[in-house]
């Protein structure tokens, strides 16, 4: 499922969603991680040698588009304000 920020720019694919409340952690520093793990939030990532990896919280989901062929998440925010792994 693709991921577009809230300008339409491509983020990456969805490789991971978890639930509020998980015990989860993310790829993020500890006071990101306990409140991506507090609401819940979606990893996507690009594809290639320099990928890198986005967190999204679930506050940051606008919209979950599918059609029989694929889905398409819309987020609230632009790619500089998602959370970047490492």
């Amino acid at each position: 499922m693709t991921v577009v920020d809230a300008a339409g720019d491509e983020v990456g694919t969805v490789t991971a969603v978890e639930m509020p409340g998980t015990e989860v952690r993310p790829d993020v520093p500890e006071e990101q991680a306990v409140r991506l793990m507090a609401e819940g939030y979606l990893r996507a990532g690009g594809t290639g040698l320099l990928a890198t990896a986005w967190y999204a919280g679930g506050s940051q989901v606008a919209d979950v588009t599918t059609t029989a062929e694929e889905g398409v998440v819309t987020l609230t925010a632009d790619k500089h304000q998602l959370h970047r792994a490492g």
